[in-house]
């Protein structure tokens, strides 16, 4: 007696096809799982034959082996125990083979019988989408997001079983509008005064270059980067399926395809498997991946472990985080646009003129954010005190949607020149779309000569300077001495180079 159901499981943010092989044969009663399953699928048995009994069929007193097909990749999950329990009837005769051919399952099954959503139901349904997919009721928005051929919904063990004997239809997912998922973003008109760190966050946006706001506690900092992902244009049709499929491997719940650019703002006492990904077990999208398409925001950026710190510098220059372990290697999507945010001494600096640190204490605080990780912020801000006056103004300020249409403008003319934003332009590309003019070539040599921008912050200048030419308007293809100025100024120095 065989059996063989269709189903998937996770691999970072990619499902992958796995079928279900169940044989019930004569021997000593017993239960086993091959196929490199996890400790939640070798679990699998408990709840399935609870399930079984609890729905009103019998669990055979025989042998069964379960192999879990390819078995050269590891399993993981609870999302193969509809598949198991349908296997299970399959080989009893309770269901004909023919009547399960073209049809994946993808549930953990409760000691009620009843059917249960799991993490990465978007990815696992897109792995078998050529199927019929039956997922639990309340994962048939996930499901739909991956476009299968068709979806039905269960909310238990039986109705899946009497809809494959055909004795009722299958259900239909709840309909849900457009596929989309739209989520609002605070106002930019909250902020009050900092004229430059708005400039510098209006640039940030249309460019994609990464921020750093350095200021006491109070100034706004994190107020503006809260309101910096409304700034970014909406996701596309690439970047919002791939967000979508990292928010449901990492076990969020979607209403349908993610538009709004994502904001992540990890604790600095994230681990690095949470702030990269990975894992002992199942390789999961960490924030990195997270806020792919979106912002990622470090408050307090210098009280996270420097070794943290530094695995963003690969995914900040490639877009991608590369994890390798002992049994695979995985590729995930991490394109993000860094802000982070930090105090300028250990006290804070505490109210205007109260600060009590001497310039050894500044410095050592300052040097925690190691020197190659400063050069891959484009822009280096001070954010100084608000003023009573600003605090007291009744008139409100630039609204985000104001900034959006020149974030957008530049964008559209960024993108019609060269195919992408300014911050990934390689040098080859500046030299074409970023040419300097004479007075911005004498200003950056002096820059360089005088050791106050390295190799890495002149290119990095460069496209910033692209990106304040394009929103003023300027599509002439050259760069003048006053992109160039505004540029540096927007680069700070921190106590190092530029």
């Amino acid at each position: 007696m065989f059996a063989s159901i269709n189903s998937a499981t996770l691999f970072g943010i990619e499902g992958a096809p796995v079928c279900v092989e169940v044989h019930i044969g004569a021997g000593l009663p017993g239960f086993s799982v091959v196929g490199l399953p996890d400790e939640a699928c070798r679990e699998a048995r408990d709840r399935v034959r609870a399930a079984l009994l609890s729905s009103g069929f019998d669990w055979p007193n025989r042998r069964i082996t379960v192999n879990l097909a390819p078995s050269d990749r590891r399993k993981g999950g609870s999302g193969l125990d509809l598949a198991l329990a349908i296997g299970i009837l399959v080989a009893q005769g309770e269901i004909e083979q023919a009547a399960t051919d073209c049809i994946g399952f993808v549930a953990e099954v409760g000691l009620d019988g009843s059917l249960k959503p799991v993490p990465g139901t978007a990815p696992l349904v897109a792995a078998i989408r050529q199927h019929h997919v039956v997922v639990a009721d309340a994962a048939g928005a996930d499901a739909l997001v991956a476009s299968p051929r068709r979806v039905s919904v269960a909310a238990t063990l039986d109705e899946v079983v009497r809809a494959l004997r055909r004795v009722t239809p299958w259900a239909e997912p709840r309909a849900y509008s457009a596929a989309t998922e739209v989520v609002g973003c605070p106002d930019l008109a909250d902020v009050r005064g900092q004229p430059v760190a708005r400039r510098a966050a209006e640039v940030a946006a249309a460019g994609e270059h990464n921020l750093l706001l350095v200021g006491g506690p109070g100034g706004g900092k994190t107020m503006l980067a809260e309101r910096l992902a409304g700034l970014l244009p909406m996701l596309d049709g690439h970047d919002a399926v791939t967000a979508t499929m990292i928010r449901s491997a990492a076990g969020e719940r979607v209403a349908g395809l993610v538009r709004t650019p994502p904001f992540r703002s990890p604790h600095h006492s994230a681990s690095m498997v949470a702030m990269v990904g990975g894992g002992s077990g199942l390789l999961r999208p960490g924030e990195v991946s997270l806020a792919h398409g979106g912002v990622l925001f470090l408050d307090e950026v210098g009280e996270f472990a420097p070794s943290v710190l530094d695995a963003l510098r690969q995914p900040l220059e490639s877009g991608e985080i590369r994890l390798a372990r002992s049994g695979a290697t995985l590729t995930l999507p991490a394109r993000f646009l860094l802000v982070g945010a930090t105090n300028p001494c250990p006290c804070g600096g505490g109210g205007p003129g109260a600060c009590v640190c001497n310039d050894t204490a500044r410095q050592r605080y300052l040097r925690r954010l190691s020197g190659p990780l400063l050069d891959r912020f484009d822009l280096r801000v001070a954010v100084a005190a608000t003023s009573p006056t600003d605090l007291l103004e009744t008139e409100p300020a630039e609204s985000t949607a104001v900034v959006r249409l020149r974030v957008d403008a530049a964008r559209c003319t960024a993108q019609s020149r060269q195919g992408k934003p300014n911050a990934r332009l390689s040098s080859a590309e500046l030299d074409e779309f970023a040419a300097l003019s004479d007075a911005a070539r004498a200003l950056l040599h002096a820059e360089l000569e005088a050791g106050r921008l390295t190799g890495r912050g002149f290119h990095r200048v460069r496209r910033v300077a692209r990106t304040l030419a394009d929103l003023a308007g300027d599509v002439s293809g050259t760069v003048d001495a006053e992109d160039v100025r505004e540029a540096i100024a927007l680069r700070a120095r921190l106590g190092g180079t530029r």
